[in-house]
């Protein structure tokens, strides 16, 4: 690594104030064990559950887990930060948490247009559905996800790299991630930060703009349904829109944006890092009455064979 002279680095948090980081503790902890406990439910029900074999489970309980994975990149480190007077981390620890969050965070984006993707052709092409959504083209749509996700989050380490940090070593904000770290780098960052901004912030918009024309065709299609069928297509479309506008909304707002410091992008961070993985689990499961009664059913068995 040329011209690298800071080995670790001093990240400033959400607030400065210590009573103010101790509600937050108090706050986000719940939460983060909620977006574990929930999405870890779904994975296991999907997988247990005969009843929800179809690829849409399929899919959902692998947007589970990355989930899980994506919010355990950034939130643990976060929460535990909140009691420490001194925030610090490693350069080599801060882009190995670059890496995994844009990984997995790129992985769920390729997974909700797979989630899209498999929704048109059920509404759209119902006779062919279970020939072009067989098993083992999931699994290679669920593969090609993770691939995409990795290539992407490589590029971003590969133009991070070789960036000299001879100081200061303050990250301004309470994880690490590009915009605030090219700013610590001592020399011109404008390609680089060409290159993210297409990398990501195009990607993202590109993603979130396929994702809505996908589903503008999808209800559009629904016309030709009974009322019975447009009902169920439209609850288990309208689950899958709020998790899309959820997730891309901060996402874009963040990354087609110059670099700043506003305390309102570490809020925008705060919803999409920790917030919206907790509410995932419950859109889809108090949206979707097979999820709910698949729970039941198992949970349900488990709890009276314990008591027996």
């Amino acid at each position: 690594m040329a011209n690298v002279n800071v080995t670790e680095l001093i990240i400033t948090g959400l607030f400065q104030d210590p009573e103010v980081q101790k509600v937050c503790f108090v706050l986000f902890l719940p939460v983060y064990l909620a977006t574990v406990l929930g999405n870890g439910l779904i994975v296991v029900t999907v997988n247990i559950s005969k009843s929800l074999y179809s690829p849409m489970y399929f899919f959902l309980s692998y947007l589970s887990l990355v989930e899980i994975l994506y919010s355990s990149t950034v939130v643990p480190k976060f929460i535990t930060d909140l009691l420490n007077k001194i925030k610090s981390i490693s350069l080599k620890g801060c882009l190995a948490q670059i890496f995994f969050f844009h990984f997995f965070g790129v992985t769920e984006i390729l997974l909700l247009t797979v989630m899209a993707y498999d929704r048109y052709v059920a509404i759209c092409k119902p006779l062919y559905y279970t020939t072009i959504m067989s098993r083992p083209i999931c699994h290679r749509l669920v593969a090609g996800s993770w691939v995409g996700g990795f290539f992407h989050s490589i590029i971003q380490i590969f133009i991070t790299i070789p960036l000299p940090f001879c100081g200061p070593n303050v990250i301004d904000h309470y994880f690490c991630d590009l915009h605030p770290l090219f700013k610590l780098a001592c020399t011109d960052t404008f390609v680089v930060g060409v290159i993210m901004f297409v990398n990501s912030g195009l990607f993202s918009v590109f993603s979130f703009l396929f994702l809505v024309s996908s589903y503008v065709v999808i209800l559009y299609n629904l016309r030709n349904h009974s009322a019975e069928g447009r009902r169920k297509a439209l609850s288990t479309c309208a689950s899958h829109i709020m998790v899309v506008v959820l997730f891309f909304g901060p996402a874009i707002f963040l990354y087609l944006r110059p670099a700043s410091t506003y305390t309102e992008d570490k809020l925008v961070a705060v919803f999409y890092t920790v917030i919206t993985p907790m509410l995932n689990p419950i859109i889809y499961t108090l949206r979707n009455a097979e999820v709910k009664n698949a729970m039941r059913k198992l949970w349900g068995k488990k709890v009276r064979s314990s008591l027996e």
